[in-house]
C-alpha cells in the first residue's frame, strides 16, 4: 500500500514494493486551502534511497526492454483503466494538495488516463526504417532502441499529467523509470503509482522516490548509472540539472519558464478573446507554464477590451477547490503564495497601474489559505520585471500597441518562448504571427493554455532545452538509434 493509513504517511516505491525512506524523517503537504489540514507525510528520502531505486530500474531494465512494444502496451492498458477507477479520489487528492479546482482535477487526471493509451498503443507502432544499401546483396535498417534507466523530475503545477507523460513514452519505449514528484504534490504521485503497482508491473520498472530536489533530484541527474533525465520546473533548477547531466554524458530534457504573450487585434471576436484571456491566465491560479501573461491589445480596442475584461474578472469566484462553484483556487504552497506577492509589490513600486485586485480576498474562511485575487495591471512597459519574469500567479499585465507588428515585436520582446497566442479574423495578420513569433507552441483565436496529448510540447529560447515532448515527438528523447548492416 502507498500509506500507512494509521499516519496518513506515504512511503516511496522502490522495486515493486513501498518502503520507508532510511532518514526515518517525514515531511508535511499540506491544503492550500487550509494551511492547518495536513493532507499527507511524504519521506524526505537520501541518495541510500535513490541509488536503491537507481539500482532496481537498472536491473529491471533487463527483462522490460526485451518485452515487445504490445506487452509493455498492455501494461500502460491496465493502468490507464485502474486510474480511471479511482479518478474521483485521486483529482479530489490533487484539489486537497495543491488547490486545482475539483472540475480541472478531474479533467487533468482523466487526461493521464488519455496519455497512457496514447502511448500504450505507441507499442505496436514502427521503431524503425528500412534503409537502402549501396550493396546489392545487404540489407540495411534503423532501430530504435531505449536509453536505459531515465530520471523523471516533475512540478506541483500539474501533479498526475506531467508525471504520466514523462513516464508513459519512456516505458513504452523500453526504458524503466525513477520518479521523483515535487514534494508538494508527493501525496497525489504517491496514488498515481499505487496503480501502476496494482496494474502488476514488473519490479524495478516503475520508482517513486520522495525528497529535496537538492537531494534526489540532484542526485538523478549526477547519478552514473541514469541515463537520461527529464525535467520540468524552474529555469534556474533545470539549467543546473541540464549542466550537471551534460557534464557526465547523460541525455538531458528540460522544459521551464514562459512569459506568454496574448495578442488581441482590432478585428478580434471580444467576447471570445475576453473569455480566453481569463480562462488561459487566470484558471488554475496562473499556476501553467503555457498560462496567459502578457496582453498586448492594439489601441483602437483596448478601452473596450478593457472594461469588458474588467466586467468578467469581477464575476470570478476565489475559493476553495472543492466547492463547486468555485473559479479559482489558492496558490498552491506558502512560498508561491509570498512570489505573487512580491512580483505585485514590483508592479506597484515600478510605476504599473493596478486596476483590479492585488490583495488576498477579504473572508474569515479564505484568511485560512493561500488565497490571491485575480489581479491586472496596466500601462505596464516591456522594461518592468512583471513583464519581463514568469509570476506563476493570476497577475495579468496590460500592454497597449498601435499596429500588429509592434505586437508581435513586443510578443517577442522576452526570453522565454513557449506558447504564444492571437485574435483576429485577418488571415494576413495570422500568417505573419504564424512565421514571426518565437513561441513554441502558437495558438490562433485560442487561449496561450493547453496542448493536445498527440501532438509535439516544448519551447523555444530560454523555454527548454530544445526537444519536445508528447506525442511522437517523445520517440526523439526516450530512445536512441542503432543502424543495422547485415550481408549475407
Amino acid at each position: 500500500m502507498a500509506i500507512l493509513s494509521e499516519t496518513k504517511t506515504f512511503l516511496n516505491y522502490i522495486n515493486g514494493s513501498w518502503d520507508t525512506g532510511s532518514s526515518g524523517e517525514v515531511t508535511k503537504s499540506i491544503n492550500p486551502a487550509n494551511k492547518e489540514e495536513v493532507v499527507g507525510y511524504v519521506q524526505n528520502s537520501t541518495r541510500e534511497d535513490l541509488n536503491e531505486a537507481v539500482q532496481a530500474a537498472k536491473q529491471g531494465h533487463k527483462s522490460w526492454k526485451k518485452l515487445s512494444g504490445a506487452e509493455r502496451g498492455n501494461y500502460l492498458f491496465k493502468a490507464a483503466e485502474i486510474i480511471e477507477k479511482q479518478i474521483d479520489d485521486i483529482a479530489e487528492t490533487m484539489t486537497r494538495e495543491m488547490g486545482k479546482t475539483l472540475a480541472e482535477a478531474k479533467g487533468e487526471t482523466a487526461r493521464g488516463v488519455a496519455i497512457l493509451r496514447y502511448y500504450a498503443g505507441e507499442g505496436m507502432r514502427k521503431m524503425g526504417d528500412l534503409i537502402p544499401s549501396s550493396d546489392s546483396g545487404a540489407l540495411m535498417f534503423s532501430k530504435r532502441v531505449p536509453l536505459g534507466v531515465v530520471g523523471v523530475v516533475t512540478p506541483w503545477n500539474f501533479p498526475v499529467a506531467i508525471p504520466i507523460w514523462k513516464s508513459a513514452p519512456a516505458l513504452i519505449y523500453g526504458n524503466t523509470v525513477v520518479l521523483k514528484p515535487a514534494s508538494e504534490a508527493a501525496v497525489t504521485a504517491a496514488k498515481v503509482i499505487e496503480c501502476f503497482h496494482q496494474a502488476g508491473f514488473p519490479k524495478g520498472v516503475i520508482n517513486l522516490v520522495t525528497g529535496k530536489g537538492s537531494v534526489i533530484g540532484q542526485g538523478l541527474a549526477e547519478h552514473q548509472d541514469v541515463d537520461a533525465i527529464t525535467f520540468t520546473g524552474s529555469n534556474s533548477v533545470g539549467n543546473l540539472i541540464g549542466k550537471t547531466a551534460a557534464a557526465r554524458g547523460a541525455k538531458y530534457q528540460l522544459e521551464m519558464g514562459g512569459k506568454n504573450p496574448i495578442i488581441i487585434a482590432n478585428d478580434c471576436d471580444m467576447e471570445l478573446a475576453v473569455d480566453a484571456v481569463l480562462s488561459g491566465g487566470l484558471k488554475s491560479t496562473g499556476q501553467k507554464c503555457t498560462c496567459s501573461s502578457r496582453v498586448i491589445v492594439q489601441s483602437g480596442i483596448y478601452q473596450e477590451f478593457k472594461e469588458k475584461l474588467l466586467a468578467k474578472v469581477e464575476t470570478i469566484k476565489v475559493g476553495n477547490g472543492l466547492d463547486s462553484d468555485t473559479w479559482m483556487g489558492p496558490c498552491a504552497t506558502l512560498d508561491q503564495y509570498n512570489t505573487v506577492k512580491s512580483y505585485i509589490q514590483k508592479g506597484l513600486e515600478e510605476g504599473a497601474e493596478l486596476i483590479f485586485g492585488g490583495d488576498a480576498p477579504k473572508s474569515e474562511e479564505l484568511a485560512r489559505g493561500f488565497y490571491i485575487s485575480p489581479t491586472i495591471f496596466e500601462n505596464v512597459t516591456s522594461r518592468m520585471t512583471i513583464a519581463k519574469e514568469e509570476i506563476f500567479g493570476p497577475v495579468l499585465a496590460l500592454m497597449k500597441v498601435e499596429t500588429i507588428e509592434e505586437a508581435i515585436d513586443l510578443a517577442n520582446d522576452t526570453e522565454f518562448g513557449l506558447s504564444a497566442s492571437i485574435f483576429t479574423k485577418d488571415i494576413g495578420k495570422i500568417l505573419m504571427f504564424i512565421d514571426d513569433i518565437e513561441a513554441g507552441l502558437v495558438r490562433v483565436n485560442s487561449e496561450t493554455a493547453g496542448v493536445e496529448l498527440q501532438a509535439p510540447f516544448g519551447g523555444m529560447k530560454a523555454s527548454s532545452s530544445h526537444s519536445r515532448e508528447q506525442g511522437e515527438a517523445a520517440k526523439e528523447f526516450f530512445t536512441t538509434t542503432k543502424t543495422v548492416f547485415i550481408k549475407g
